[in-house]
């Protein structure tokens, strides 16, 4: 049984910024006492600089150009290209792909206001996009503090960098995606007194457009099918790693 002083310890989650991410995401920061966007890791292929949405001719992905990169380069370093309207491209596919959608206004202004700060780098845009999908279910975020890597001063790789940052936050748990199972060393956590939860995501079904419902889509989706009602299918729960490990829980997402 947890003790009154590590209820008092929040629930921390280590996570890359993501380009207007899918609702899962939403659902650790729920979850979350503090989130952390680990923006000094190496840049590679995943969900950083991209994203799928639903049309009508099925998934199509919103691709943020990057500039000048170099192998090893941190998220944070990464650079975007300008050269083309890529902006204006995003707009334009999003507005058509959600055409009929409900609340098509209140994502397509959401959108606008981020890409119209302008963001230099990926990491500052990635975040941005995460910090208004927060501000627009505003009770989702409300008991969460929001940190960057990159300005926390702490040493480390892999396993034993996200348990520097645990101990630094003081950490009672590590809550993380599917994708760690790969992996974690479950065990060093513990040694050091940290519980690690992975989230068991709700994947709730909504009605969306253009064919069989799919949650591996960005959370723009949610909002312009759904606006603010969305809020009831941000759901998921976070299961102590032994149990999410086990057989009859276990899933194959690498999210």
């Amino acid at each position: 049984m947890r003790s009154d002083t590590d209820r008092r310890r929040p629930c921390v989650v280590v996570s890359q910024p993501m380009y207007f991410p899918w609702a899962g995401m939403l659902e650790q920061i729920k979850h979350a006492d503090v989130f952390v966007h680990y923006d000094d890791v190496q840049f590679a292929r995943g969900f950083f600089n991209r994203v799928q949405i639903k049309t009508r001719t099925g998934i199509s992905w919103l691709t943020v150009p990057l500039a000048g990169q170099r192998r090893g380069q941190l998220i944070n370093e990464v650079q975007i290209d300008y050269r083309t309207d890529w902006r204006r491209s995003h707009l334009g596919q999003l507005s058509q792909a959600y055409e009929d959608a409900p609340f098509k206004a209140d994502m397509l202004a959401l959108v606008d206001a981020v890409l119209s700060a302008g963001h230099q780098s990926l990491a500052c845009l990635a975040q941005a996009s995460m910090a208004a999908l927060v501000a627009y279910f505003p009770t989702i975020g409300a008991d969460t503090t929001f940190m960057t890597a990159s300005e926390m001063n702490v040493p480390g790789a892999s396993t034993q960098r996200l348990i520097a940052l645990c101990r630094a936050l003081n950490a009672a748990t590590y809550l993380t995606g599917h994708g760690a199972r790969n992996y974690l060393d479950h065990e060093a956590f513990e040694a050091h007194g940290i519980d690690v939860s992975y989230m068991d995501y709700g994947c709730t079904e909504y009605a969306q457009l253009h064919g069989a419902f799919t949650p591996y889509v960005s959370a723009l989706d949610l909002i312009a099918n759904l606006g603010p009602d969305g809020l009831t299918k941000i759901r998921g729960q976070a299961l102590p790693w032994r149990n999410f490990l086990a057989p009859s829980t276990a899933q194959e997402l690498s999210l």
